[in-house]
């Protein structure tokens, strides 16, 4: 999954240490309540020898519960999301989201419908107990040892989306379909319920040619980078800076690293 995964270069990679890549395989079990239990503890052990963690990535759910913590939802049996994920293989998300909608319309006003992971893991939970997902959101707020300083990164809509077009033309030049195909005996598993993959799976089972794949490729890749930008928006505490901004952007993280050792100080 070196390419689909958009990994750092080997390059990116020796320059700094990066933590959570090369991790798992797609046979691994990997939800968000096991990352936050992960992550908290690596920050424990990164912040007995720097003052500074650097967070960077794309999910909005995973720097929330890093940040907040999450409400505890049972464990269901995995057989449940393995059923889902057939389903939803064979009915498309449209059976997902009418599921949901019966099971829970609160949670069905708020998720995103286009998203299947959250669509499957609310239903799981919904058949998994019999109660409804919504029920076990308690948005209840963890305290954590560290400060967060939130910087976001935003350029012009219309060059973002020209630069996510050219970048999905890289990463098909450097083997995109090649190595979906590789893992195409392996689609069911929740590892590959991603985009990028579920596009080339479809058109590898001949649900559309290749150039409608190219075409959703890009098409979905923008809507997720819209879907970003909506959730990071959110969060009034977050600075936002054009990426050229760097001295900015350091200069910002300085100040606010400065005014709460003043106020620790205090």
């Amino acid at each position: 999954m070196e390419i689909g995964t958009a990994k750092p270069s080997p390059e990116e990679l020796a320059r700094v240490p990066h933590h959570f890549i090369n991790s798992l395989s797609i046979w691994d079990s990997f939800d968000v309540k096991r990352f936050e239990k992960e992550a908290i503890e690596l920050l424990h052990v990164l912040f007995n020898n720097h003052d500074l963690v650097i967070m960077t990535g794309g999910s909005g759910l995973f720097l929330d519960v890093i940040m907040h913590g999450m409400d505890e939802i049972p464990d269901v049996d995995p057989a449940i999301r393995q059923s889902l994920i057939l389903s939803f293989e064979e009915k498309g998300i449209a059976y997902l989201q009418d599921e949901l909608k019966k099971r829970d319309a609160v949670y069905f006003g708020s998720v995103d419908l286009n998203n299947p992971q959250r669509l499957m893991r609310a239903l799981e939970v919904c058949i998994g107990t019999g109660k409804p997902y919504s029920a076990f959101r308690q948005k209840k707020t963890a305290k954590r040892e560290f400060e967060t300083i939130l910087v976001g990164l935003e350029r012009e809509r219309e060059v973002l989306y020209q630069r996510i077009d050219q970048r999905m033309d890289q990463m098909i030049a450097a083997g995109l379909f090649a190595e979906a195909e590789a893992l195409f005996p392996n689609r069911h598993l929740n590892a590959l319920q991603t985009l990028g993959y579920s596009e080339i799976f479809s058109y590898l089972e001949g649900e559309y040619d290749y150039e409608e794949a190219v075409r959703l490729l890009k098409r979905n890749s923008r809507r997720y980078a819209k879907r970003q930008l909506t959730w990071f928006k959110r969060y009034p505490e977050m600075k936002w800076f054009h990426p050229d901004q760097f001295e900015a952007i350091v200069q910002y993280v300085q100040s606010k690293l400065e005014a709460d050792k003043s106020k620790g100080e205090s």
